[in-house]
């Protein structure tokens, strides 16, 4: 009986050494609204997929409320990527001046076109003019449109309904994802 211990003991160990080890530090995944929102993008305007691929990164916030009584404000947060690594998370805060009345929901990615422009947003040094930047997704539009101080935004009216004819602008605040200790 005690051969046989020591046989499959052995045997064990032997299995063991042999298997592949497996990475324990499990790579930072996006949110599934992320993902959805991404596809959403890429049904909208199928040659979008290619800003996806040549794009230095991104940032994908699939959700921005925005209310307005004269005064309007919106808010949303998202993930941001860097040549398709998710590097962080970030929040969107957008505050508007002008004729302006009612609500909706949105949804904005923002391509980066080179190393500097993820810089300066993952530094909380980009600030944009919300109504001159951005581009309403659709059929078409990712093939004419064209970088602009290195970004290129888009967005996707989701619901609700805004009459506005109104200024400001939408500051961005980017927090890293959070390193395992020791690293």
């Amino acid at each position: 009986m005690r051969v046989w211990m020591l046989v499959l003991c052995c045997g064990a160990i032997a299995l063991a050494e042999a298997a592949p080890v497996k990475n324990t530090a499990a790579t930072p995944q996006p949110k599934k609204e992320t993902l959805e929102a991404m596809e959403l993008f890429k049904k909208t305007d199928p040659k979008m997929d290619g800003l996806f691929t040549s794009a230095f990164g991104c940032a994908v916030f699939p959700s921005v409320a925005k209310g307005a009584f004269g005064i309007g404000a919106a808010r949303g947060s998202g993930e941001v990527f860097q040549q398709g690594r998710l590097i962080g998370s970030a929040t969107l805060t957008q505050v508007t001046i002008g004729f302006q009345l009612g609500g909706q929901e949105y949804a904005e990615l923002i391509f980066f076109e080179n190393e500097a422009a993820l810089t300066k947003f993952t530094s909380n040094q980009f600030a944009m003019s919300a109504q001159a930047s951005a581009v309403a997704a659709a059929e078409g539009a990712s093939t004419n449109a064209k970088y602009q101080q290195g970004v290129l935004v888009f967005t996707i009216a989701k619901g609700g309904l805004m009459f506005e004819a109104s200024v400001g602008g939408q500051k961005f605040k980017f927090t890293p994802l959070s390193k395992p200790p020791g690293k």
